[in-house]
């Protein structure tokens, strides 16, 4: 299990979920996490924290353009995870002291945070946090590239996938349980496949299933059909 990753001790095993929105991932790892007691680093809220305050400082016209503010605000924005058992989901996104956790998963938030995401200097500095925070060890990492980038010698690989449709329909569940005015199917489809087209063809770090990684298509399968099967491989591979 002992390692490291450019430098960065890796304290002890490391868990990499991989795949594209809709599957299920984030949903699936607090559950694994919570199973097998590790911290879960949610490598995407990382992106839509600071895409949404990108989105909040651009109300200011003068404030700047979304490259620029992206960049200046991934390398001095002080972001953390910390847990609140009282709030769902428990696993909470602070930026710079501020639970940003129900303000994130909005269409905008999600459209700019796949553009933010493709900028080298944005993924440079959030590259360097995701690896502190993982190589404590006993940790879940969930993203895009967390198998082919930030972790390529992680412990266990997963990359989950769903049809299309299947995924559309679980994010317009999401909107509408975050009491948001959710559109229609069609429109979140159209922004799955946008989506999926930008995460896969831009040329830094883009989505794809690393080599070893084990690969669940979950579009039939319960959430606790994926855990448990998600942790039977976690148990086989660790031990």
């Amino acid at each position: 299990m002992e390692g490291s990753i450019v430098g960065v001790p890796k304290l002890g095993p490391v868990i990499a979920i991989d795949g594209p929105a809709g599957t299920g991932k984030s949903t699936a790892t607090r559950r694994l996490a919570d199973r097998l007691g590790f911290i879960h680093v949610d490598t995407g809220a990382l992106y839509r924290a600071v895409a949404y305050l990108v989105l909040e400082q651009l109300k200011d016209s003068s404030m700047g353009d979304e490259r620029s503010l992206a960049i200046q605000l991934a390398s001095s924005v002080h972001l953390e995870f910390r847990r609140n058992p009282d709030k769902n989901p428990a696993n909470r996104i602070f930026a710079n002291g501020e639970d940003l956790t129900d303000h994130i998963r909005t269409p905008e938030v999600t459209m700019t945070s796949s553009r933010v995401s493709s900028i080298p200097e944005v993924r440079a500095a959030l590259v360097g946090l995701q690896r502190r925070l993982g190589c404590h060890g006993r940790s879940i990492l969930e993203g895009r590239d967390i198998g082919t980038v930030i972790f390529p010698d992680a412990d266990v690989k997963f990359f989950l996938n769903a049809s299309v449709d299947e995924r559309a329909k679980r994010r317009l569940i999401e909107l509408e349980a975050v009491g948001s005015d959710a559109p229609s199917f069609e429109e979140v489809k159209a922004q799955i496949m946008e989506r999926d087209r930008v995460d896969s063809t831009r040329a830094v770090a883009p989505l794809k299933k690393a080599q070893d990684a084990i690969e669940l298509d979950t579009s039939q399968m319960t959430l606790d059909q994926v855990v448990d099967t998600m942790e039977k491989w976690v148990m086989e591979r660790l031990s």
